[in-house]
């Protein structure tokens, strides 16, 4: 398998195979089976809809804000900092995370939500498999990005 530059080489293939799987267990037990939706009786169907709606907003505000920064004609030649990864180091992996939970969190499946756990592994896995790449490549400048940053959620404090 190719490995693209800076990137894990079984990272999309993976990722394809992950959503594929959360989709067939996600609608199989929310709109067929209901094997493990019986929470959704207890919480109103609003409230759901809000977390589904909030972590979509979050979604699209991680892809907006950061996926021109690695996607664009030119990609970076040193360590990125601005938009979204001034804050977290991999929001374009947060914002599939999101949209994983505010999915499971629509029907409160449970086989969807336990699904989350292996999900964050291999996305936590792939992320830091890449921070090991960039760390090889940028050295102290990436090591001080770290310390200023958080993997996947922001550091309180630390903005430099």
């Amino acid at each position: 398998m190719k490995e693209k530059r800076g990137e894990h080489p079984s990272g999309d293939v993976g990722q394809l195979m992950l959503v594929a799987l959360f989709l067939v267990v996600w609608v199989g037990d929310s709109f067929f089976l209901h094997w493990s939706t019986f929470l959704a009786d207890w919480v109103p169907n609003p409230i759901r809809m809000a977390l589904l709606g909030l972590a979509l907003l979050i979604t699209l505000i991680l892809v907006w804000t950061g996926h021109p920064v690695i996607t664009g004609k030119k990609r970076p030649n040193d360590v990125v900092d601005t938009g979204p990864f001034r804050y977290v180091r991999h929001p374009l992996y947060l914002a599939a995370l999101m949209a994983y939970v505010g999915t499971a969190i629509s029907s409160l499946s449970l086989l969807s939500l336990a699904l989350l756990i292996p999900i964050f592994v291999f996305y936590n896995y792939i992320a830091s498999y890449e921070e090991k790449l960039l760390e090889a490549r940028f050295g102290e400048a990436y090591r001080e990005y770290v310390g200023r940053t958080g993997k996947w959620l922001p550091r309180a404090g630390r903005r430099g």
